[in-house]
């Protein structure tokens, strides 16, 4: 079922969501713990770090706050940042997450140059420390169609872009953990495997978002079938599509509402890695502006087909979300917080009830 959002639904969601609160949540049972859907500290932009302030949704300070939580609603592991941890933190998260039996993969940001070496090589160590042996990075925080001006700005990103990895893959290497780089509305799937292809190491591959590329006119079907054979972790997430006049908006939504194939993919995740995990990025938010029909937006692009670009609004216009994409800027600080949890709460059942058997 679709989603309109209105502040009647919020009125029985907060009812569902203090429900929620107060009944204890079962232990998993032993059999679904390699199989459970863990989280994507970025499911909780509006709460981590106490960027909406509420008295009802307690901020999560760090990643052990987080994973509590996480625990108590039946996720089986977190993905979250890994700066500025200390050997007294991570004690009780490595205590945390072996007593929960919960697993714990690491968000790093990758060296900016030779001086940012020793930030990313102790991040590393501490990290592993705590049981973290994958970690997700990025090359671009930003999105490509609205970081760069013309196709010799891309190009010297995706240099310096190179550069940093190559670095990065001489630590990871030395400390035996893998680095995992995600598509994230920066790279193309076939960039994204033609710069691992040319690293070449066993210790670099890819977090597998099952969404992002949607904004680079790419089917995300295809995207995850392109990109599992390098998969070492996972960003599960089913995307909302709607045109408007300079393009398509696209979000987030519930899982097995949207446009992607999730149990196709995830099969296709775990054959080429039997000990992947399956981390949830439910992002609550507006949706994005997808400003394909502007010329700015392929600044970056090289002999963009026609074909599949007429293919790619054809699917929009096929499989439009009904009623209203998830939007948060009318609500109170309250009500936004009640979405964020809900959505997360309503994935997590979703992948126990469809996805995980």
């Amino acid at each position: 079922m679709k989603h309109r959002i209105s502040r009647r639904d919020f009125i029985q969601q907060s009812s569902m969501a203090a429900m929620a609160f107060s009944v204890p949540f079962p232990k998993i049972p032993e059999f679904l713990k390699n199989y459970s859907m863990g989280v994507v500290v970025h499911s909780y932009g509006m709460r981590y770090g106490g960027r909406l302030k509420s008295e009802q949704f307690p901020p999560f300070l760090n990643a052990l706050n987080l994973m509590k939580h996480c625990q108590k609603i039946g996720a089986g592991g977190v993905q979250t940042m890994v700066s500025g941890w200390d050997e007294d933190f991570v004690k009780m998260l490595r205590s945390e997450s072996d007593q929960g039996g919960m697993y714990l993969e690491g968000s790093i940001g990758l060296p900016k140059d030779e001086g940012d070496l020793e930030r990313f090589e102790r991040e590393i160590k501490i990290a592993k420390e705590a049981g973290v042996s994958v970690f997700r990075t990025v090359c671009l925080n930003g999105r490509r169609y609205e970081n760069f001006d013309s196709k010799n700005q891309f190009d010297e990103f995706k240099s310096n872009a190179i550069h940093s990895l190559e670095m990065a893959e001489k630590i990871v290497r030395k400390h035996q953990v893998k680095l995992a780089v995600e598509n994230h509305k920066d790279w193309k799937a076939a960039e994204l495997v033609e710069i691992l292809e040319k690293l070449g190491s066993e210790w670099v591959g890819a977090t597998v978002d099952f969404g992002n590329n949607v904004s680079l006119i790419e089917d995300p079907n295809e995207v995850i079938e392109t990109l599992a054979p390098y998969a070492f972790s996972t960003h599960v997430k089913d995307m909302g599509v709607k045109e408007y006049e300079e393009g398509f908006l696209l979000s987030e939504v519930p899982l097995g509402e949207g446009i992607v194939n999730l149990k196709k993919g995830m099969d296709l995740c775990k054959k080429f890695n039997p000990d992947i995990h399956f981390s949830l990025e439910m992002i609550t938010r507006d949706p994005l502006q997808i400003p394909c029909l502007k010329d700015h937006y392929w600044a970056t692009f090289e002999n963009p087909s026609a074909v599949e670009f007429a293919k790619h609004l054809a699917m929009i216009r096929k499989h439009e979300f009904e009623g209203k994409l998830p939007e948060t800027s009318p609500l109170t600080t309250d009500e936004k917080l009640t979405l964020e949890e809900d959505y997360v709460q309503k994935c997590l059942t979703y992948s126990k009830n469809n996805l995980l058997t």
